[in-house]
């Protein structure tokens, strides 16, 4: 509760009249707040300053020093926390723990206390004094036990401040001039490990998928992204590039002295409570320095059930009869970052069987699953994808996946496997479903052996999901939704479209979480023969429609349709069919 507010209930209450508060205001001496002079000149008492916060906020008070607070329960917020946000922890029951503290609005403490613990969180209210005797009394004394990653619990802002008296390297010092032992030096720095590691928190707390760390010729920006769209988060200050730069290298085993080829790597972080945070690191040099871009792998978050993926009932029957082939191809298209992998992974756990092989060639390897051979490609040494399918012949398989199929040696192997006993998946980097027979074509394979192998082709994309609580409806004319190729037939009943507002739990963007838009295209007969005849991409995408296949768009239209996504989406994330 600010100044403002506490002034404001106590002149409703008539405690003080609107005069006496102007008085007492020009009265303040510096660094003083008006409720330190309310209790000094006893305008009112500390109880019944609670009795108001309670009353307003509708949270019980507390009296702290009349209480004998379990260590254990004490133990679960670090000494910073409590301090920085004049808070306790007074008792847990179950998932729910129970914190005093001064002002029940502050909604960043609750915010940090919920993300550090993983509790939902109960306020109760105390005295600032009660707050700061029982710190003392638990903490100072007798310290505890931090929790959480690394303690860091000072926020962006506040390090960012710090950072800036760090004295490391100027903006004016030349390159040639950074020894090696000054950047390792300046990696180390607590400021910039405090840094680097908050900005790793604050994107895990987002719900970030990837983090971009980027430099300029006069600035260094940090940018999350979430749901699939890229935010300006943070500015560091330019001379500390090189230190941030070289403590991400640092955690990611990389070769800090190395700046002239990209490099990759990995960080794994420790969360609490069992759960593993993978960070894959990439590291590009630019033209003002060198880029890392950090993809957050949460295997606690992967989903391996099929079913709940997206699909339609009618999607997940052609793709699970594709993969339940005893022998074939099943390749899975989209762009970066679109749920390819996941969309794999989870065919593959519906596969992992103890009767069946299963060997993946991964680029890299981005969850480990268990009773699966997982082979991760150095082209460094030799081991590119054809050489890891090469491999796998000789390795008795039943089921191969192939990340990428880049190249036309890959794809010659993937389609003789295929063609001799093996189920193979494996993703290419097309727009469409259609595109992907194409582009194999392209590639050198020949039309018969390509319609002999292939079972499916499935595309995919993520569109944003409309934020739950702030979802409302929209007026949308009718021929709006017509120009996105909605039939005007499903127009006939009454039709609703929704948009996010904009609120705390999405932050003001509308959106919260994704939805994935699918398009199956199942190898038929009719679309066997339109491929051995030399039909085109969209020759065959309209022979395809002719015979009921469901492209991404009218996929998309009907999440619209349902309320789970947003007209913007649509048009974002899929192309019209005409």
């Amino acid at each position: 509760m600010n100044e403002r507010q506490l002034a404001g209930m106590l002149v409703k209450k008539g405690i003080i009249s609107l005069p006496e508060l102007r008085n007492m205001e020009q009265s303040l001496v510096a660094g003083e707040k008006l409720k330190e002079l309310l209790l000094k000149e006893n305008k009112i008492s500390e109880n019944d300053l609670l009795d108001i916060i309670s009353e307003q906020y509708n949270v019980p008070k507390i009296v702290l020093r009349e209480l004998d607070i379990d260590q254990e329960i004490i133990e679960i917020l670090p000494k910073r926390i409590v301090l920085r946000h004049n808070v306790i922890p007074v008792s847990r029951i179950g998932n729910t723990l129970t914190v005093a503290m001064i002002d029940p609005s502050d909604m960043n403490a609750q915010d940090d206390i919920k993300f550090l613990t993983d509790y939902n969180i109960e306020v109760v209210v105390a005295a600032e004094a009660d707050i700061k005797e029982t710190i003392a009394k638990y903490y100072e004394a007798k310290g505890n036990k931090a929790t959480g990653f690394g303690d860091i619990t000072t926020s962006i802002e506040d390090l960012l401040d710090e950072v800036n008296d760090v004295s490391v390297r100027g903006d004016g010092d030349d390159d040639d001039e950074l020894t090696l032992e000054d950047t390792i030096r300046d990696s180390e720095d607590a400021p910039v490990v405090k840094l680097v590691n908050m900005i790793m928190l604050d994107a895990i707390k987002k719900d970030a998928s990837d983090i971009h760390v980027e430099p300029y010729e006069t600035s260094f920006r940090v940018r999350l992204r979430i749901d699939g769209v890229l935010y300006d988060t943070i500015h560091p200050p330019r001379h500390m590039m090189d230190a941030i730069t070289a403590r991400l290298k640092v955690m990611a085993s990389l070769d800090i002295a190395e700046k002239r080829v990209p490099q990759d790597g990995r960080i794994k972080i420790k969360l609490g409570k069992g759960r593993d945070m993978d960070f894959r690191v990439s590291v590009c040099p630019v033209i003002f320095g060198e880029k890392v871009v950090l993809r957050l792998l949460d295997k606690s978050n992967l989903q391996l059930d099929m079913t709940k993926l997206g699909f339609y009932p009618y999607q997940i029957d052609i793709f699970k009869e594709a993969i339940y082939k005893p022998y074939g191809m099943v390749l899975v298209t989209g762009p970066t970052g679109s749920g390819k992998t996941t969309t794999l992974y989870s065919a593959l756990s519906d596969l992992n069987k103890e009767d069946v092989n299963i060997s993946t060639a991964e680029d890299p390897v981005e969850f480990n699953l268990e009773g699966i051979n997982q082979v991760p490609v150095r082209e460094q040494v030799g081991l590119n994808f054809a050489a890891a399918l090469r491999s796998f012949l000789r390795q008795d398989p039943d089921i191969i996946m192939v990340g990428e199929i880049r190249d036309f040696e890959t794809a010659e192997i993937a389609v003789k496997a295929a063609l001799t006993g093996h189920l193979v998946l494996s993703t290419l980097h097309t727009n469409d479903a259609p595109a992907t027979i194409t582009r194999l074509l392209n590639m050198g394979i020949e039309s018969f052996l390509l319609t002999s192998s292939l079972n499916v082709v499935l595309a995919q994309r993520l569109g944003r999901r409309i934020c739950a609580k702030c979802k409302e409806e929209i007026d949308v004319e009718p021929e709006k939704l017509i120009s996105l190729g909605i039939s005007p037939a499903d127009l006939d009943e009454e039709y609703h479209i929704y948009k996010g507002r904009g609120c705390d739990v999405c932050n003001g963007t509308g959106y919260k979480g994704r939805v994935a838009f699918y398009e199956i295209m199942k190898m038929d007969d009719t679309v066997k023969e339109a491929v051995l005849n030399g039909a085109s991409a969209m020759e065959l995408k309209e022979m395809a429609m002719a015979a009921g296949f469901k492209t991404m768009r009218m996929n998309a239209n009907e999440r619209l349709l349902e309320g789970v996504t947003t007209i913007d989406e649509v048009t974002r994330n899929t192309a019209p069919d005409n």
